[in-house]
């Protein structure tokens, strides 16, 4: 990019330009050693447990890992703008509420997915509006309608639950049903995450995203709209934890007003250690994803080892240290390779 002042010769930014391809081969090799280490841990599972790899173990993985990689898809968008969204468990939760409400009253279980993607649409809007309109802080504002929608949500239910018995027997036969060893909803996953990842890379609205979360007053300055990219993060962030949460409602049958409560430490957890810069500006939903299917199979691993699972969240929280501590490490040398560069170019 380049920013011209009146009566001044144009600078360029090539260093800032090899300084983040030089960000993008670190974080694609990052995103290749979580492949490598979840890879390792399955063998390593199947080598302890024959049947940890049989044909229903397979499609449990992937069931337990499709909810997680939905939502963490629509975080890591905010999160290249360089916010986040800590209302995303909220949404899950009374979303799928919703679907069943509709549900159990005789509707379409098609209308009712589609009801609880509009509730997530409207929840987004309203992060949207107030972080890019607003222009208040995303972790405060999200950490607001966190507990607002909590609170409505606990309101609502009360101590009412729903259950597979409450709802269609096609729909929850859908949520528990495959291509052999490939659950539908594994599929329906796969399906947002390559569109989302092809938008990202091929589109100028996915570009300037990134270009938003590495300096938002030059995206600014080259007239990317950045109010209208960041409220399109966050609608799209909303609309698909509104679809986790019918899926989630099609996986378990069963919702109550606890539902999705905690889950967004688990999302962010998911796009950071998936190598999604905290700080915006890289990463991609190929990596988020993979973070969350890191995290759902050590829940799985461990048990079928024998180990106690409450060393599920220890682990979970040193892989998210170790992801922090790396880009840490990232920035101080960009930081580092921008210097020498501006220094020969000088």
């Amino acid at each position: 990019m380049t920013v011209t002042a009146p009566g001044e010769a144009p600078v360029t930014e090539a260093p800032q330009a090899g300084a983040t391809r030089l960000v993008d081969r670190v974080f694609k090799m990052r995103e290749l050693a979580i492949l490598a280490v979840l890879l390792v841990m399955i063998a390593v599972t199947q080598a302890g447990n024959s049947e940890f790899l049989s044909e229903q173990g397979i499609k449990d993985l992937l069931l337990n890992a499709t909810i997680l990689v939905l939502v963490a898809t629509g975080q890591a968008l905010v999160v290249i703008t360089r916010n986040v969204d800590l209302s995303v468990g909220s949404t899950l939760g009374i979303s799928a509420f919703a679907a069943g409400t509709y549900l159990q009253a005789g509707g379409n279980p098609v209308a009712g997915a589609a009801l609880a993607v509009l509730l997530g649409i409207g929840f987004g809007l309203l992060n949207g509006l107030l972080v890019s309109l607003g222009q208040v802080p995303a972790l405060v504002v999200t950490l607001g309608t966190l507990y607002i929608i909590r609170g409505v949500d606990s309101i609502w239910v009360g101590s009412r639950q729903i259950t597979a018995a409450d709802l269609p027997g096609g729909f929850v036969d859908f949520g528990s049903g495959g291509i052999s060893a490939v659950p539908y909803l594994a599929l329906i996953a796969l399906a947002v995450l390559v569109a989302t990842a092809y938008y990202l890379r091929h589109y100028a609205g996915g570009r300037e995203l990134y270009a938003l979360g590495s300096n938002p007053e030059a995206a600014r300055l080259a007239g990317i709209p950045v109010r209208k990219r960041i409220l399109a993060a966050y609608t799209f962030c909303g609309a698909l934890a509104g679809l986790a949460g019918a899926l989630y409602l099609a996986r378990f049958g069963n919702v109550d007003s606890g539902t999705g409560s905690g889950y967004e430490l688990t999302v962010v957890s998911a796009v950071v250690v998936g190598g999604v810069v905290f700080t915006g500006g890289s990463g991609s939903v190929y990596g988020a994803a993979l973070g969350a299917l890191l995290l759902t199979s050590i829940n799985s691993v461990l048990p079928a080892l024998g180990v106690s699972s409450v060393w599920v969240l220890a682990i979970n929280g040193v892989l998210l240290v170790l992801a922090i501590a790396v880009d840490r490490i990232v920035a101080l040398r960009v930081a580092s390779a921008l210097k020498k560069r501006n220094a020969r170019h000088a």
